[in-house]
């Protein structure tokens, strides 16, 4: 059984990894190469080399009662969309209050992790650190890879014929820190993502043009949905989720497309995505759309070849004398400290089972936490990862599925992955989808159906409602007493720091039709009715009580 972890980064990942350890009485030692936590999410004013930061300006693209952490809400006045510093600060906050600092060596840089000698029989590793030029061996009986997902930069110069006899100034979005320096500028930013529909936005409110370049077009969403309340606790419900599984695709694009396209028709702004059915590009921005219209920034397609001074794009339009050119091309994830052959294993998250475990290991010991782009938000996810990852550490639950995909490796197609990945969206998992999945691993998905029968209120919110991390604590291992009054409270807490003039009652939130919810009532009575019917018999001790049951429902 394992009991010492080595933690791989004090990010969001690796916080919930060392909690989680310590809730299931594991040892966990965390190696953080900074000097403080929080990962990307430590602004610095310069880039430092090694280390990915975000910018000045950065917001949160996910609302904090859907960002935050399953026993740990925001505070009530807490905006619902947070600055980086503001969630710097839950961070810092989270790991006073469950005393995850003293687990944590900071300046610590991780050499090397390789399996120990007799591996096949221990399932240890060996960690080999740095901190101040002095070099630690250590042995650890279980290890959680949580340095993420933004490892490297992102800079294919090789696509952009020409870009070496450019005279302007060019760089990756990873240097951006804020819209000075490009007063009177004609600057270009490519990739029309979040980084580059912020920076493109921001940097128009001072630049005389900015150019916004796309590959493939983007779909984009404000923050703020009907009404007013967030659009994420608005949209990811189990309820849509459940629509979505049950309508054709081409019927789901075409209802997405025309409620997206009630705010601004895309293809009038020149930012309708290339591909049909194709959701891989969808990014919140509240300000892109109104600099189109203002003509602060021109949406172009991509770029073909660069002069000297100008830009030429696909559809032979040439952009001249531009003076700067941001590349928003994203990071890499990589793992240079894992041996050779595990590192090639791992390239991919989609290499992994569940997004977690490397399937071809004899022991279980080795898990990636955070490793995964999902469509949501990934404090909840990489907990519950955490939370999994922790219980099939310390022997508490056995990973069979894992088991036959080293017997069985063409399996894993099949197990891996197609179970939660959307044929629509090959780079992002369904948040509800993915969370439910580990949820059932870990034995706390929440069984909306006896819910109805014994909790009808809270059931309503549950399905209804947004699919927040409290969810994943009314049941099960890691159980807490106030997720109920989470999930009944959690609109109370959006509405918290708005009605700082109240003039009369708000509205409470309307996420769902009623119309559809009038539909979805029926369908879950008659799985209800199944559920007493033929599955509650196969596991409930036949007692008087349930003949009493039996001969109510006339079964």
């Amino acid at each position: 059984m394992v009991r010492r972890v080595a933690i791989v980064g004090a990010g969001v990942s690796g916080l919930a990894s060392i909690k989680c350890c310590l809730d299931e009485g594991l040892e966990p030692t965390c190696f953080e190469k900074s000097d403080g936590i929080g990962g990307l999410w430590q602004f610095t004013e310069t880039p430092q080399k090694g280390r990915i930061g975000v910018y000045r300006s950065v917001m949160t693209n996910t609302s904090k009662e859907m960002t935050c952490f399953s026993d740990f809400p925001f505070p009530e006045d807490c905006p619902n969309y947070l600055r980086h510093s503001a969630l710097l600060e839950y961070l810092r906050a989270y790991a006073k209050h469950f005393c995850l600092l003293d687990y944590i060596r900071f300046q610590t840089t991780v050499c090397s992790i390789r399996k120990h000698p007799h591996f096949t029989a221990t399932g240890q590793w060996v960690v080999d650190t740095e901190t101040n030029g002095e070099q630690t061996s250590e042995i650890f009986d279980g290890v959680m890879v949580c340095s993420g997902h933004y490892a490297e930069i992102n800079l294919p110069l090789d696509s952009f014929p020409g870009i070496e006899n450019f005279k302007g100034r060019y760089f990756h979005s990873w240097e951006y820190r804020d819209q000075k320096g490009f007063e009177g500028q004609k600057v270009l930013v490519v990739g029309a993502g979040n980084t580059g529909g912020d920076l493109a936005a921001e940097i128009s409110r001072t630049a005389a043009k900015v150019f916004l370049s796309t590959r493939s077009g983007a779909w984009v969403i404000s923050r703020i949905s009907e009404a007013g309340w967030p659009v994420d606790m608005a949209w990811t419900t189990r309820f849509y989720e459940l629509i979505e599984k049950l309508l054709p695709e081409g019927t789901i694009y075409k209802l997405m497309a025309k409620k997206m396209n009630r705010w601004f028709n895309h293809e009038n702004y020149g930012l309708i995505p290339v591909k049909s059915n194709s959701w891989t590009s969808l990014i919140l921005n509240d300000e892109l759309p109104s600099c189109i219209l203002c003509g602060t920034v021109t949406v172009k397609p991509n770029v073909k070849r660069f002069t000297d001074t100008s830009a030429i794009f696909e559809d032979e339009t040439v952009e001249e004398n531009i003076d700067t050119v941001i590349f928003t091309t994203g990071y890499s994830a990589t793992f240079p400290f894992l041996e050779e052959s595990l590192r090639d294993a791992c390239r991919s998250s989609t290499s992994l089972y569940k997004h977690i475990f490397p399937p071809h290991l004899e022991k279980p010991t080795l898990a990636f936490v955070g490793f995964i782009v999902l469509a949501g938000p990934i404090l909840p996810a990489v907990e519950l990862q955490a939370r999994w990852i922790t219980r099939v550490f310390n022997g508490e639950l056995c990973l069979l599925g894992l088991r036959s995909l080293t017997l069985f490796p063409f399996l894993f197609h099949f197990r891996g992955i197609t179970d939660i990945s959307s044929k629509r969206d090959k780079t992002r998992i369904r948040f509800v989808s993915y969370m439910d999945e580990i949820a059932a691993c870990l034995g706390v998905k929440p069984n909306v159906p006896l819910l109805f029968l014994s909790d009808p209120k809270l059931a309503w919110m549950v399905f209804f409602g947004p699919c927040t991390s409290y969810q994943y604590r009314l049941t099960g291992p890691g159980k807490w007493r106030e997720a109920r009054g989470a999930i009944l409270t959690q609109w109370d807490r959006v509405l918290r720091p708005l009605k700082t003039r109240v003039v009369e009652d708000s509205p409470q939130p309307a996420t769902v039709p009623h119309w559809l919810k009038a539909l979805a009532l029926p369908i879950f009575l008659g799985a209800a009715w199944i559920i007493l019917k033929y599955l509650l018999p196969a596991w409930l001790p036949r007692t008087n009580g349930w003949r009493v049951l039996n001969s109510f429902c006339g079964i």
